[in-house]
This record gives structure tokens, C-alpha cells and sequence, in this order.
């Protein structure tokens, strides 16, 4: 991402999300309108992100058996706080749909955002922590190539989120790629879906956890709509509200003591690896912003299920776990031709 050009008499911001029109006004992409080249490269950073991110949280709770999921979560939150809080304390980046107009009025309070707004954010707030916790601990018990294949059923998640909470509906073909992924998944799942009943349960909260959370960013709170914050302030009010919950979450279970008592947590390879970790979260959550504003709630999960081809491949080759099977490579196979069918209907505003 370039930082913008500074001009005399007032300091660029990096690029945000919508073009601004008429009063300020952020307008979402309309159902089932055709994929721009700006939202194709969201998708693409985002997929990017979130297979890097996969692979940096499986070798710090697997390779490395570190117990404490939600500190990880904690460590990401307060890394993404920090790099939003020294970025837009040197004007590199606004927390405001309207640029410098809003922070400057609140340019001394910590928060850097008005009381209200915070207020406004908090449902997506909560749905945002959720959506960390559970799926952190997803990760945990399962191998990367059937993890990946049951977050596949995200979409259908996703569909019905998006109904429920605002009564959008897809074309047929829509529906039916969709459908053709949730049998990928069926099929590549079948040999092992009687193991671990726990760790799959987790997967599909962890579903339905990501469909709401995408379904507030798209249609509930969308950047500059009803909050007046752009991307980096929405991540900025979920840092600020979900920090200090899961700080006293953790602090209540015990995990504070756990984690300073944990036999590598001074090994130079797991504080690479949380590191990493770290700054991948930072980016996949803007481009989470970024994908589900520019595309829809639904783009931003199928893009999942495509990025899933690399996760299934280098995870597979990294962590093991899971036998060559027959059922899983035909399953793997119908999941990413539905996607792909799914790509061809948005690009062709079908």
C-alpha cells in the first residue's frame, strides 16, 4: 500500500475505500453488479493475507502447542491499535469519512474517535471478537486441508445472513455454484467427518460467527453510512472496545499466567511467527473492510473458498494431517469449480 503524495496545504491520506459523492456519502455496490479491476484486487490482497495467516496461527497453536488461542487474538489486536494509532497521529491516515474535519475536534482524546460513534460501533465490535475467538480456536484441532474444506460452507452462512438481515436474494446461478461448493465439501469431508466432533462443531460456529460479522461490515455499519468512519476507524473502534473485554477474559481463565510460563515463548522462531501473525491480522482485517465494501458479503466469502486451492496445498505440504484420499481431491475439486462458476456470474453481473 503507497502513502499518497503530500501537498502545502494539507496532507493526503491513503486511499480509502468509495470515491465520496454528494455530501459525503458512501454508496454500497449494488446486488449483483459486476466485480470492478479495484475490487478484484481486494479479493486478491485479502486471499493473499488470510493463507499467510492460516499458516503463521497453525504453527503457533500446533507446531509450537501453544495453549492460549485468545492471547494470540489479544497480540493481534493490540499490534493493529498500535500501527492505527501512530499512523494517524502523524496524519498518514484519517479515522473519518470527511478526512481531518471529525479527528481534529477529538485529535487530543485517546479514543481519537467521539463517544457516540464508538457507541454506534459496537455491534460490529461484538460480532468482530467473536468472530476472532472462535476462529482462532478453530484452527487449533484440526488439520489445515479439512479446516479449510468445512470453512468452505461459510457461503451458505453468508446467504443467509445476508436475507435474514436484509432481505437480498441471488440469481440461480448464484445459488447454484454456491450449492456446488457445499458438496465439494461434503465430498472431500465424508471420509473424515466422524473424528473430532469438537473441533468440527467450532469450525461451523466459527461460520456462522464470519457470516454475521461480514453481513454488519456490508450492510449494518458500512464505513461512512451511519458511523461516519472509514475503514481504519471501523478497525480502530473494534481494537478499542474488543481489547479490553478479551484482556479481562483472559485474565479471569488464567491464560496470563499460562502464557508467561510457556517453555517457548522466548524461542526467536515462535516470536517470528507471532509477529507475523500479528501483521498478517492487521492486513486481512483491512482488506476484509476493503473486499466486503468494494464486492459483497458473499464475494468476500468465495474468495475464501479460492484461496483455500493454496491453503489445502501448502498447509498439506507443511503440516500434514490428512492422507492422500480419492473423495477428498474430487471434493476439493467440485468446491473450487464452484467458485470459480460463482467468479463468472459476479464478473458478468449474472
Amino acid at each position: 500500500m503507497a502513502f499518497a503524495e503530500r501537498t502545502e496545504t494539507k496532507t493526503t491520506l491513503l486511499p480509502l475505500l468509495h470515491k465520496q459523492v454528494g455530501n459525503d456519502e458512501l454508496k454500497p455496490p449494488p446486488a449483483g453488479s459486476a466485480m470492478t479491476k479495484k475490487g478484484a484486487y481486494a479479493a486478491v490482497s485479502y486471499m493473499a493475507s488470510a493463507v499467510l495467516l492460516l499458516m503463521f496461527n497453525k504453527a503457533a497453536l500446533s507446531s509450537y502447542n501453544f495453549p492460549c488461542a485468545n492471547v494470540i487474538t489479544l497480540f493481534q489486536i493490540m499490534c493493529s491499535c498500535t500501527l492505527l494509532y501512530a499512523l494517524r497521529r502523524w496524519k498518514i491516515i484519517s479515522f473519518t469519512v470527511g478526512g481531518e474535519s471529525q479527528s481534529i475536534s477529538v485529535g487530543r482524546s485517546m479514543i481519537l474517535v467521539p463517544f457516540k460513534t464508538l457507541v454506534k460501533t459496537l455491534p460490529l465490535a461484538l460480532s468482530y471478537l467473536f468472530y476472532m475467538v472462535v476462529t482462532m480456536e478453530s484452527v487449533r484441532g484440526i488439520n489445515v486441508p479439512m479446516y479449510t474444506t468445512l470453512r468452505r460452507t461459510t457461503v451458505a452462512f453468508t446467504m443467509i445472513a445476508e436475507y435474514l438481515l436484509t432481505g437480498q436474494t441471488h440469481s440461480p446461478f448464484v445459488v447454484a455454484s454456491v450449492g456446488m461448493i457445499i458438496l465439494g465439501a461434503v465430498v472431500a469431508g465424508s471420509r473424515d467427518l466422524s473424528f473430532d466432533t469438537y473441533s468440527y462443531a467450532v469450525v461451523f460456529v466459527a461460520n456462522i460467527c464470519t457470516a454475521l460479522y461480514l453481513a454488519f461490515i456490508a450492510r449494518i455499519v458500512l464505513p461512512g453510512k451511519s458511523s461516519g468512519l472509514n475503514t481504519f476507524g471501523l478497525m480502530w473502534c473494534n481494537g478499542v472496545i474488543c481489547g479490553p473485554l478479551l484482556l479481562l477474559w483472559i485474565t479471569i481463565r488464567g491464560d496470563v499466567e499460562t502464557t508467561l510460563n510457556f517453555r517457548y515463548l522466548f524461542s526467536f522462531g515462535f516470536q517470528c511467527v507471532m509477529l507475523l501473525s500479528c501483521i498478517m491480522a492487521f492486513l486481512i482485517n483491512y482488506f476484509v473492510f476493503l473486499n466486503t465494501t468494494l464486492n459483497s458479503a458473499l464475494t468476500q466469502t468465495v474468495c475464501g473458498n479460492l484461496k483455500d486451492v493454496f491453503s489445502i496445498g501448502v498447509g498439506w505440504f507443511l503440516f500434514g494431517g490428512l492422507p492422500y484420499d480419492f473423495l477428498n481431491i474430487v471434493g476439493q475439486s467440485l468446491g473450487f469449480m464452484g467458485s470459480c462458476l460463482y467468479a463468472y456470474c459476479k464478473l458478468h453481473g449474472k
